[in-house]
């Protein structure tokens, strides 16, 4: 039955590719609703192939295939030409459908016991020049987040320090295959140092606080070319993260790979609850160019800000030039008070993002998904595009719309001021995609203003 299903002109092929993780999007992705029509289709698909046992964690399936013949435990196949461990530890069903987990367990000791490699798994042409490999571990703790298995691969010789496994396992709230791994012993430190930039990433302060407990260096510069206090200002932590890695020793004198301290980070974010933090814990900041000019735009402090410019009447000039993302970023971390004199001094309110995440959204969109309300109305206040659009297409409004709904580290949004801001500035609600808001005041807001328009 494998040579037909990897003609494609298959079900069984259909149905593992369905419940398979995606190739060519996130793998994290998707939904069994393909899978299950397929499989309810056509009832014992499990019992067909090794590969379909193991997509769907159907351990007494498994058990039989591996009686029939133990290589069946390291025999390709599929759609994907995939050995059944890879199956199993990159299905859906592993991932969406928890009352299989006990099964997906099962199924892998019966695997791993006939001689199943922990460290098997898939190369992806995703990744590009060279293709990434993509190991097991990777799927069972960073796409599925199922500690029991992960604990179980580790057990067994799996080794966490691939390019994915660290960098996946910390995304979301669900820390417990994130903490097998480091309990492991198996990590190293470059590992630890990735998962702690995750959690930074995810704003999740327990999991920053349990991977410090647990050994995370915030000064070592790992695979993603940040230190921990550098990288906490890139992502617009709350202050209480920047405090917490101070805490475990965190130094903002050092340089990062770009040569510049955390006290430069700061200021150019429009920082300034960082610069005072740094100076309570009694790090001057050390006389930098251009950074002194900065923090007082951070600051607020006009009458510095000025003084400065007086004496290099070219300076607003060159820092936009050389910064040209100095008032998004401002505006990003809700600084309206520092917006408001960079604008003033002539800075230009569509001032684009270079943050990878958000490269290239203006300063009222980034206000607006991180949820800025002051900053949004001083932005619309002076004029900032209301129909600009960032590298999605998205308008502002069409922004403000996905992120009441959107699940990311900066959503979902708690009120609606913002789009009730956006709409009363003349936003055009009749060209914004519609969003689940899971407000039914949001969509009110949207039908009342389409009419409008």
């Amino acid at each position: 039955m494998e040579t037909i299903a990897n003609s494609g002109a298959d079900p069984l092929a259909e149905f593992i590719d369905a419940a398979c993780i995606p190739l060519g999007a996130l793998h994290s992705s998707g939904t069994l609703e393909r899978a299950e029509a397929i499989r309810l289709a056509h009832p014992g698909l499990a019992d067909a192939s090794v590969h379909a046992a193991a997509v769907l964690g159907d351990a007494e399936a498994v058990e039989r295939f591996l009686l029939l013949d133990a290589a069946n435990a390291t025999r390709e196949g599929g759609p994907r030409a995939w050995d059944p461990l890879t199956h199993l530890c990159f299905s859906r069903y592993l991932r969406l459908d928890r009352s299989r987990a006990g099964g997906f367990l099962r199924a892998a000791k019966a695997l791993l016991d006939a001689g199943a490699s922990p460290n098997t798994g898939f190369h992806s042409s995703d990744h590009q020049p060279v293709p990434e490999f993509e190991s097991v571990i990777y799927g069972a703790a960073g796409i599925a987040h199922d500690a029991a298995l992960t604990r179980l691969l580790l057990e067994r010789g799996a080794d966490p320090n691939d390019g994915e496994t660290p960098y996946h396992s910390p995304e979301g709230f669900d820390n417990a295959a994130m903490q097998v791994i480091v309990e492991s012993g198996r990590l190293d430190p470059v590992g630890l140092s990735t998962m702690l930039i995750r959690k930074l990433d995810w704003t999740d302060r327990d999991g920053v606080a349990w991977l410090l407990g647990h050994g995370a260096d915030p000064n070592l510069v790992g695979r993603w070319r940040n230190r921990g206090l550098h990288h906490a200002l890139l992502r617009d932590n709350p202050l209480h993260f920047l405090e917490l890695l101070m805490d475990h020793a965190a130094d903002p004198k050092l340089r990062n790979q770009d040569g510049r301290s955390a006290f430069v980070y700061a200021a150019g974010m429009g920082r300034a609850d960082a610069l005072d933090l740094f100076e309570r814990r009694g790090f001057a900041a050390p006389p930098e160019a251009d950074s002194g000019f900065l923090a007082a735009c951070a600051r607020a402090d006009e009458p510095r800000a000025r003084s400065l410019v007086a004496t290099e009447p070219g300076l607003v000039a060159r820092l936009e030039a050389q910064h040209p993302d100095l008032l998004a970023n401002f505006a990003g971390a809700g600084n309206t008070a520092g917006v408001r004199l960079l604008l003033e001094l002539g800075f230009d309110i569509e001032s684009r993002s270079q943050a990878p995440a958000m490269r290239g959204v203006t300063a009222l969109h980034l206000a607006i998904w991180r949820e800025r309300l002051a900053t949004v109305r001083l932005l619309l206040e002076r004029g900032a595009r209301i129909e600009a659009t960032n590298a999605r297409g998205e308008t502002p409004l069409a922004m403000a719309v996905r992120a009441l709904g959107e699940r990311s580290e900066w959503t979902p949004h708690g009120s609606l001021e913002i789009v009730a801001a956006l709409l009363t500035a003349g936003a055009r609600a009749d060209a914004v995609e519609r969003f689940p808001t899971g407000s039914d005041e949001a969509d009110a807001l949207l039908r009342r203003y389409g009419n409008d328009a």
